[in-house]
């Protein structure tokens, strides 16, 4: 055999090549390229943005009741209604994270959010009407997703 007949022949794990490949194409689909940015900004920001979708969805889950019910007690709907909210917070947080390429979004998104929920109810539940809330539970939410960064690298250490 010659040269080029090497250069020429297909290699014998070409299926392996080929998985890998689509599987590194895969990887890399639902990811943005944007310029690199501080993880812990990244944290803080989509934290910020979780903390405002929370009090978005509150305030329209409360004039929903307001419209049907004359009232914005929501009575035996407002217990779903608040953990639905949780669950929408916590996918778009996991969504943003994942899209910016965050090592375990899913987990960090649902700790902040849950760290989030914890923190209010302990310590906010008498206050939840006063405006000044607008701008702590967003600060809140940020704060507790560089918490959940904390705990999933902890996490993420004792496993190895």
């Amino acid at each position: 055999m010659s040269q080029e007949d090497d250069d020429d022949r297909m290699p014998d794990d070409l299926e392996a090549v080929l998985e890998a490949a689509d599987e590194a194409e895969q990887q890399r689909k639902g990811r943005y390229d944007a310029p690199p940015l501080p993880p812990l900004l990244i944290l803080a920001v989509v934290g910020l943005l979780c903390g405002f979708a929370t009090i978005a969805l509150v305030w329209l889950s409360e004039r929903g009741c307001e419209r049907f019910r004359d009232t914005t007690n929501c009575g035996a709907l407002g217990l779903p209604l608040l953990v639905l909210i949780v669950v929408v917070t916590v996918v778009l947080g996991g969504l943003v994270l994942s899209r910016l390429a965050m090592p375990h979004p899913r987990l960090i998104s649902f700790l902040g959010v849950a760290f989030m929920v914890a923190l209010v109810v302990a310590f906010l539940t008498g206050h939840l009407d006063s405006p000044w809330i607008i701008a702590v539970v967003p600060a809140l939410t940020a704060i507790t997703f560089l918490l959940a960064n904390l705990v999933a690298r902890l996490l993420e250490r004792a496993d190895a």
